[in-house]
C-alpha cells in the first residue's frame, strides 16, 4: 500500500516542478514573441496570402523530402530564425523554436521540423485560439535520443490586440531553472 502513495506523491512533486519550470520560462517566451523582428516576420508570412491548399501542398513536399526544400532553408536562415537561435543560446533549456503565420505555416524554425504546416496541431490551434491568442503548454514528453523531458510551450504572436501567428518553444524541463 505504501508504494502507490509514494508514486502519487512523486507525481504531484513532478507536476509541481513542471509548473514551476513553465512559470520560469513563459515570460521569456512571451518576450521573444513580442520582438519586433518576430512580429514583422509573421506579418510578412501572412502577407503572402497563401491558400490553405498551397500550404498543404508545400507540407506534402516537405514531408516527402524530409524538408529538403528551399522553403526549409529560408525558414532556418531568415532574421526571425536568427532571433530565435540567439534566444536558444541565451536560454539553455530552449531546444527548438517554431514560428508560424496565422494559418500555422512555418515562418522561422531553429531545427528542421517534420512538417511545414503546424495548423492542424494543438500547439498552433490552442495558442492561436481563433485569433484571440492563448498560452498553451503541451504535456511533457521524454526525448528518446537525449533522455530529456521536453514540453512544447506555445504563445500567440500578437499585433494590435489580435493573434497573428504563434511561437512554440521546446523546453527541456530539467534545465529551465
Amino acid at each position: 500500500m505504501l508504494k502507490p502513495i509514494l508514486c502519487a506523491a512523486s507525481l504531484v512533486f513532478s507536476l509541481s516542478a513542471i509548473a514551476s519550470d513553465v512559470s520560469a520560462v513563459l515570460p521569456k517566451i512571451k518576450e521573444i514573441a513580442a520582438n519586433p523582428a518576430i512580429v514583422a516576420a509573421v506579418k510578412e508570412g501572412n502577407n503572402k496570402k497563401l491558400s490553405l491548399d498551397a500550404i498543404k501542398a508545400i507540407d506534402e513536399k516537405w514531408k516527402s523530402t524530409s524538408g529538403n526544400l528551399p522553403e526549409a532553408q529560408a525558414t532556418q536562415s531568415n532574421e526571425a530564425a536568427t532571433v530565435l537561435k540567439t534566444a536558444e543560446t541565451n536560454n539553455p533549456s530552449f531546444k527548438e523554436s517554431i514560428l508560424t503565420d496565422n494559418q500555422g505555416a512555418n515562418v522561422a524554425i531553429t531545427a528542421l521540423t517534420s512538417d511545414y504546416w503546424q495548423g492542424d496541431e494543438p500547439k498552433f490551434t490552442k495558442a492561436f485560439a481563433a485569433g484571440k491568442g492563448e498560452d498553451y503548454v503541451a504535456r511533457p514528453k521524454r526525448d528518446d535520443s537525449t533522455g530529456a523531458v521536453i514540453a512544447q510551450i506555445s504563445v500567440p504572436v500578437m499585433d494590435a490586440g489580435a493573434a497573428i501567428g504563434t511561437l512554440t518553444v521546446g523546453v527541456d524541463i530539467g534545465k529551465s531553472q
